[in-house]
């Protein structure tokens, strides 16, 4: 990539340093925080969104195996789209804000590999846009998750904004233009599975109905997606 322009000229270095300069004046015991939900805690955040989201459309009829098949999309489309970052790094090889630019708080040490795009940024929203695809509630916490994500980075000290940027239009590329292809695949797959003897993986189990108890109101799937 071409040398960045001075500090004073470059705007992307200036709202690094805006965003990086909030760390500097934060106590330490938050910059920990910060670093500890920047690097492990919003991912993990992210899994555990997606098994909520899981477990609220396998309780689901009948179309529960294709909204099992866009939550399992979700994950494959963030492991797809890290693996794209792959070369992407090696073509464009920006080094790291803290290479080039002094001065700055890095919370995280030792990060030798390039910065652009962010990796914690494609996959949280590769995963938010999945999810979103398979319900608006869910994949909404989401977006906010990898947002989030994407602060604690430049906050750091290890990625631009635009590095964050890019992550997040990579992110969204590969959950988006590949979903057609996926589901397609991925849908008969779920419903295989799901009339096999893991299927639970597609339904969670119906509590049976006990003797003069009345049957329970049917449930639309998604019912968000209408609001």
């Amino acid at each position: 990539m071409a040398e960045l322009a001075p500090d004073g000229s470059n705007p992307d270095v200036s709202l690094l340093r805006d965003i990086n300069g909030l760390a500097k004046d934060a106590p330490r015991w938050l910059d920990r925080i910060m670093e500890f939900v920047g690097e492990y805690g919003l991912v993990v955040l992210m899994v555990l969104l997606l098994g909520w989201c899981w477990w609220r459309v396998a309780r689901r009829s009948p179309e529960a195996p294709a909204a099992v098949a866009g939550v399992l999309w979700s994950g494959l489309a963030a492991g797809i789209a890290v693996l794209l970052n792959i070369p992407l790094r090696g073509f464009v090889e920006r080094p790291r804000p803290f290479v080039d630019h002094d001065g700055l708080d890095v919370l995280i040490k030792g990060k030798t590999d390039f910065s652009f795009v962010s990796d914690h940024a494609t996959l949280t929203m590769a995963v938010a846009v999945g999810l979103f695809l398979v319900s608006r509630r869910v994949g909404a916490v989401a977006l906010v998750v990898a947002v989030a994500e994407g602060f604690c980075r430049v906050y750091m000290g290890v990625h631009y904004p635009t590095d964050v940027v890019g992550g997040f239009a990579l992110g969204t590329a590969v959950a988006l233009l590949l979903a057609p292809l996926a589901m397609a695949l991925l849908t008969p797959l779920v419903t295989a599975v799901g009339g096999s003897g893991a299927g639970w993986l597609v339904r969670a189990p119906v509590r049976r109905r006990t003797s003069g108890e009345p049957f329970p109101e049917p449930v639309a799937y998604d019912k968000d997606l209408a609001a």
